[in-house]
């Protein structure tokens, strides 16, 4: 690449929580320097789990500078709601693909499974409905700073989510349904083929030969895992916001 020329042949595409952000944090301001040096570089996507206004709230979204035009690409659950400079380009929605008996007989197994644990604390939403996955999680969405990160250490101690994912599976085998390991405290769950590598049919349009993907749940069960793992996709591995930063520097800013 010549000069200060964009390459567009290449394309960055990162997860937030974990990767971009603390979890469930905002984005500090030496990311979002970053970020934008990057987009310089290269086009840049984000892909969560979470939904649009989570994410935007991560982002430091504003009314006059919106996420989705931040960034050339921006999917929200998993790339179920798709943004293309700034623009609506995807939908999807899990009731019309599922239907409320199959989704109500989750819901209700997983309440019930919920009721049976003992953990350092229980708050509020324990399962909250998005346009396309149910969000599922033990210790509730209302949980604060310091009850989430003591689930974190009990849930690691313990492996809470996992035994919860593997009863899921044993309990819905049939139903086409995916139940992946989200962030720290949650257990995402939508239709077989709606992980992160759905985003990936909106990136190919753009006809990149180089699709890096940065995420840090990228093991078997995480929600990185299928698009980090993709034939598509250079993976790497990130620890941290800060390790992020590092192996782009490495990748695009070392002379």
């Amino acid at each position: 690449m010549a000069g200060n020329q964009r390459d567009t042949s290449t394309i960055c595409v990162f997860d937030v929580d974990g990767t971009l952000t603390a979890a469930r944090q905002e984005i500090c301001p030496e990311m979002q320097e970053f970020l934008l040096k990057l987009k310089q570089k290269v086009p840049v996507a984000l892909v969560g789990g979470s939904d649009l206004v989570k994410i935007a709230e991560q982002m430091g979204s504003t009314p006059d500078n919106h996420v989705s035009q931040k960034f050339d690409y921006l999917f929200a659950e998993n790339g179920l709601v798709a943004y293309h400079n700034g623009k609506q380009v995807g939908q999807e929605n899990i009731l019309k693909c599922k239907g409320e008996e199959c989704l109500q007989k989750v819901i209700n197994f997983a309440l019930k499974y919920m009721s049976e644990l003992t953990l350092p604390a229980k708050r509020g939403t324990f399962v909250e409905f998005r346009s396309s996955m149910l969000n599922i999680c033990p210790v509730g969405r209302s949980c604060s700073q310091k009850e989430r990160e003591e689930f974190v250490a009990y849930d690691q101690e313990h492996n809470i989510r996992k035994k919860f994912v593997e009863s899921l599976y044993a309990t819905f085998p049939d139903a086409g349904l995916k139940f992946a390991i989200g962030g720290q405290i949650s257990i995402d769950v939508f239709p077989v083929g709606w992980d992160k590598t759905f985003c990936l049919q909106f990136i190919e349009k753009g006809g990149y030969k180089t699709i890096h993907f940065f995420g840090d749940k990228t093991d078997p069960g995480g929600n990185d895992h299928e698009i980090y793992a993709d034939e598509r996709t250079i993976g790497h591995k990130v620890t941290s916001p800060e390790d992020t930063m590092k192996q782009l520097t490495e990748l695009f800013f070392k002379d």
